[in-house]
């Protein structure tokens, strides 16, 4: 059983939203994962949260704070109103050559809603990585920041996958035909790839691209 302010805080947020780490926490509130630990350090917490909680999921700030009272102020938040953070890693993927920037070093967490990540597949499998390059241009462009399920790894004809060959990651469609895999840029300065025979045990699925995120430069 929790015994300090801050832990006992803490699992009230969890048993009352789709919140599941101190992680997703931290994304549910667009914060430093640093400032959950600085709070639980604390054994505090600040109001700003209370009242950002109430603003996501109709939380009572009193109960959140104390234990007493109704626990929601607002009707209680459906699933489609909880969220989950989702690492992005340091990697990035290649639309072009190969990139040898394959580290797997978390950069930090985006906060998806967790209904629509249930639609999309396996959100406990999922990465966010960069693109760089402009082999998959105009679908995918230099600066993009994509969403891969790592649990969808069947090829299906021409999707999106995050695919690694040798020391190199990249994205590519991928095709399969009869004896071979055929890698498809989008931009038609790049040719096909083709594995064929024992080339087709160098390939390793990462996984298939779902959703895309572009910032306007």
């Amino acid at each position: 059983m929790p015994t300090s302010k801050f832990e006992s805080f803490l699992q009230r947020v969890y048993s009352a939203t789709g919140i599941h780490s101190q992680n997703e926490l931290a994304a549910a509130l667009d914060i430093n994962r640093s400032a959950i630990t600085q709070a639980k350090n604390k054994n505090d917490f600040p109001a700003k949260w209370l009242l950002d909680l109430y603003r996501l999921f109709g939380l009572n700030p009193d109960w959140l704070e104390t234990g007493k009272g109704p626990a929601y102020l607002k009707p209680a938040a459906s699933q489609e109103y909880a969220f989950k953070g989702i690492p992005k890693v340091k990697a990035r993927l290649c639309a072009g050559g190969g990139s040898f920037e394959v580290g797997s070093e978390i950069e930090g967490y985006y906060s998806f809603q967790t209904e629509w990540l249930l639609h999309k597949g396996n959100s406990d499998h999922m990465v966010l990585m960069d693109i760089f390059g402009n082999s998959m241009t105009p679908e995918l462009k230099d600066g993009d920041t994509v969403l891969i399920d790592e649990s969808q790894k069947d090829v299906l004809a021409g999707a999106l996958y995050a695919i690694g060959i040798d020391d190199t990651i990249m994205v590519k469609r991928v095709e399969k035909h009869p004896n071979k895999l055929v890698l498809i840029s989008d931009n038609k300065d790049y040719a096909p790839i083709f594995l064929q025979h024992e080339e087709m045990d160098t390939i390793r699925i990462i996984g298939k691209v779902i959703w895309v995120c572009r910032e306007f430069r």
